[in-house]
C-alpha cells in the first residue's frame, strides 16, 4: 500500500520519497536533498532539491493541528492557498510563485522554489532599499482585485468563488485577533507591558469613538465581498530581490473589502519607518527612502486601479463618472482604516512583528507601542479625510 494515501505528517526523507513516487518531479535514481525551511506554526515547509541537476522545489504541507498549541486546525486551507496562488498567477504572473500540484490526501503543495528572492519583513528590518517595490505591489495588488471582483468577473463566476472560499475558521481568526481583541480584551491574550496599561485602558479599552470606528471596519471585513483577498498581505508574505518580489502565503483568503490587503501592505510598513525613527536615528537614506515608499504605495495602488478599471470594466453603468469616483474612495478610505487597525494589533495583540519583538529596552518599547497606537487610531479616525500619499505621510510622521 501506498503510504501516502492517507494523511500524516512528514519527515525530510519522506518528504524526498514523496515527489518522487505521488509527483514524479525528479527522476528514481536522483539524489535528493532535503531541509525543513518553515518556522511557522501552521505549516511545515520542505525544500528539495536534486544533488545531479540542481534543480529545486518547495513542500508545503498542511497539519491538524497549531505547532505551539495544538488548537484543531481545518486542512481545506491549503487547499484554499494553493488554487489561490493558481488564480492571482493567473492575473499577476510576475509577481506570484508557480504551483506544481496539489495532494488533497496528504493536504501538500509542491511549487516553485523562490530562494532567490529575499522575505521583506527582515529585508526592511536591516535598512534594504527596494526601490521597485510600490510600484510592483501595487500592480499586484490592482491585478488580482480588480480582476476577481464584479466590477469585472462575470457575476456568476464571482458567486461561484464567493462560495468556494468561504474561510470560516481563518476568518474567524482575523475576526478576533485584528478587529476584537485589540478593542475589548475579552480572552486576556493581549500583551501589554505594565507601564502601558493605563494607556491601552484610556485609548483603546474605554475609547468610545475609535471603538465604533473599528466595529464599522469590522462589520465591513465581515459582509463586503468586494474581491478575493489575500486576507493577510504582511511584510513576511511578500519575498522581494532587485528584480521583483514573489507574494506567498494567502490561506487567509476569502472575498472581503479591497482595502483590507491594501491596508495590511501599508501598516506593516509604518512599523520599520517608527523603529527606526525612535531607535535609530543614523539610518536616514533609509528613513527616507521608506517615507517616500508608503507615499507611493498609496498613490500608485490609487492610480493602478483607476487605469485597470477602464480597460477592464466593461458595464456602462459602472462607467459613471461618480460611480467610479466613489468606489475608489471607498476602497482608498478602507485601505487607510485597515492600515491602521492592523497597526494597532500587531501592537498589542499576541501577534507581534519582529520590528517589536527585538526592541530589548523596556522604555523604548513603550514608547515605540505607545505612538504606534496613536498612529493606528489616527488612521481609522481620519481615513475618510486622507486623500493622497501625502496626506497619508503626513498623517503618520506628525506623530514623531
Amino acid at each position: 500500500m501506498n503510504k501516502f494515501n492517507k494523511h500524516h505528517l512528514m519527515d525530510v526523507k519522506e518528504v524526498c520519497e514523496y515527489v518522487k513516487i505521488k509527483h514524479k518531479l525528479f527522476k528514481p535514481e536522483e539524489e535528493l536533498f532535503c531541509e525543513e525551511i518553515g518556522d511557522g506554526n501552521i505549516n511545515y515547509i520542505f525544500k528539495v532539491t536534486s544533488m545531479q541537476s540542481g534543480k529545486s522545489v518547495v513542500i508545503k504541507q498542511a497539519d491538524k493541528f497549531l505547532r505551539s498549541s495544538g488548537r484543531p486546525l481545518d486542512l481545506n486551507r491549503n487547499r484554499i492557498e494553493a488554487e489561490v496562488l493558481q488564480l492571482q498567477r493567473k492575473y499577476a504572473k510576475p509577481f506570484v510563485p508557480e504551483v506544481y500540484s496539489y495532494d488533497d490526501v496528504m493536504c501538500a503543495m509542491v511549487m516553485e522554489d523562490i530562494s532567490a528572492y529575499h522575505n521583506l519583513r527582515d529585508e526592511l528590518f536591516n535598512g534594504e532599499i527596494y526601490q521597485h517595490f510600490p510600484l510592483q505591489i501595487a500592480q499586484f495588488l490592482a491585478a488580482c482585485l480588480l480582476n476577481t471582483s464584479d466590477l469585472v468577473m462575470p457575476r456568476d463566476e464571482k458567486k461561484y468563488l464567493m462560495q468556494k472560499y468561504v474561510n470560516v475558521e481563518l476568518c474567524d481568526i482575523s475576526e478576533d485577533l485584528v478587529f476584537t481583541e485589540p478593542y475589548n480584551n475579552y480572552r486576556h491574550r493581549n500583551v501589554v507591558p505594565s507601564a502601558m496599561q493605563e494607556f491601552v485602558e484610556h485609548n483603546l479599552y474605554q475609547n468610545e469613538l475609535l471603538i465604533g470606528e473599528a466595529a464599522k471596519l469590522r462589520d465591513r471585513f465581515m459582509n463586503v465581498s468586494q474581491a478575493l483577498i489575500h486576507g493577510d498581505l504582511h511584510t513576511g508574505s511578500i519575498f522581494v530581490n532587485q528584480a521583483g518580489l514573489k507574494v506567498i502565503d494567502p490561506e487567509f483568503a476569502f472575498y472581503g473589502p479591497m482595502g483590507y490587503d491594501i491596508g495590511n501592505v501599508i501598516g506593516n510598513l509604518v512599523f520599520p519607518l517608527v523603529v527606526r525613527k525612535k531607535c535609530n536615528e543614523q539610518s536616514n537614506k533609509f528613513i527616507e527612502w521608506l517615507v517616500l515608499c508608503i507615499s507611493q504605495v498609496y498613490d500608485l495602488v490609487k492610480a493602478e486601479l483607476s487605469s485597470r478599471y477602464d480597460k477592464l470594466v466593461t458595464l456602462d453603468l459602472y462607467h459613471n463618472e461618480k460611480f467610479k469616483r466613489d468606489k475608489m474612495n471607498e476602497i482608498m478610505a478602507d485601505s487607510i482604516g485597515y492600515a491602521g487597525t492592523e497597526i494597532i494589533r500587531r501592537s498589542i495583540g499576541d501577534t507581534k512583528v519582529r520590528e517589536l519583538y527585538t526592541i530589548k529596552n523596556t522604555d523604548q518599547l513603550v514608547d515605540v507601542e505607545k505612538t504606534l497606537i496613536i498612529i493606528g487610531s489616527n488612521l481609522i479616525m481620519n481615513r475618510f479625510k486622507i486623500q493622497d500619499g501625502k496626506a497619508l505621510i503626513e498623517n503618520i510622521m506628525s506623530q514623531l
